[in-house]
């Protein structure tokens, strides 16, 4: 198979653990977007927090795509073109306020360039603001505050109090909106039905390829449904084991060029 298009996921897949891409891969996918080969960057991270390396592989020159919130938006990064943009109801914003208030978490949202938070700051949300470059504003009431179109909400904590508000937030809103956890210490609530797969087959539609062409790679829980759908699912031999047992083909560990190794073996 002849696989046109590259699809990768970023903190723990793409950047290695000082959260850089290594200069040999850097090199290898400006030479397959060379090449006529398509690079989308698919990550549950704000467009904000994926702009600097869409930029660092040139993805503005070579029509790569930005993937961004999980799926709920997708970016042509040469055009600025809105291609998908799933919004969250804001009816589901004071429930799940109320839902996880107690709960030993915070809830965060994303305004422009500040990450917004709800409940009260900790390091899993310390740790989204210095991936993303993105400063935290703690708001009052939060139920209030966030009056604006949004793509999605994280309950960020303590796994064990995540593992605590996923089964509450899938029962309150089963059927309306999309809950999963990204990593132990991140509960995703998402727009329903969006996902990174979802949104990737309306781009593949859109450019007119097919998922048989694509190759995805990544490591967490959200990325499993891309994984799944694309002709090529990729894991990183550090990926969640749940993750790694979906996969077609593990490759090395994000801190070993995983990613070039996975473009020498299949793309070159």
């Amino acid at each position: 198979m002849d696989y046109e298009i590259l699809v990768l996921d970023l903190d723990g897949t793409l950047t290695n653990s000082k959260k850089e891409i290594s200069p040999p891969t850097r090199q290898a996918l400006i030479e397959i977007q060379q090449a006529g080969r398509k690079v989308v960057l698919a990550s549950g991270r704000p467009t904000q927090g994926v702009v600097p390396l869409a930029k660092e592989l040139r993805l503005d020159e070579f029509g790569g795509y930005i993937l961004s919130f999980n799926g709920a938006r997708i970016i042509n990064f040469t055009t600025g073109q809105l291609m998908y943009n799933k919004q969250l109801p804001l009816d589901a914003v004071a429930p799940t306020f109320e839902i996880v208030k107690d709960l030993g978490v915070d809830l965060i949202t994303y305004e422009n360039d500040n990450i917004i938070s709800g409940i009260k700051p900790n390091e899993f949300v310390e740790l989204e603001s210095r991936i993303n470059s993105m400063p935290i504003k703690r708001v009052d009431n939060f139920s209030e505050y966030v009056n604006f179109p949004i793509n999605k909400m994280i309950a960020a904590g303590d796994p064990k109090n995540v593992a605590v508000a996923l089964p509450k937030m899938k029962q309150h809103f089963h059927g309306y909106l999309n809950i999963y956890m990204s990593d132990p210490f991140f509960l995703e609530i998402m727009p329903q039905q969006i996902d990174k797969a979802y949104s990737l087959l309306r781009l593949l539609e859109s450019i007119g390829l097919t998922a048989d062409q694509m190759i995805c790679c990544g490591d967490g829980y959200n990325d499993l449904s891309m994984i799944e759908t694309a002709g090529l699912g990729v894991a990183m031999e550090n990926a969640q084991p749940l993750v790694k047992e979906s996969a077609d083909y593990i490759t090395l560990s994000n801190d070993e060029d995983g990613v070039l190794h996975v473009i020498n073996t299949f793309m070159r």
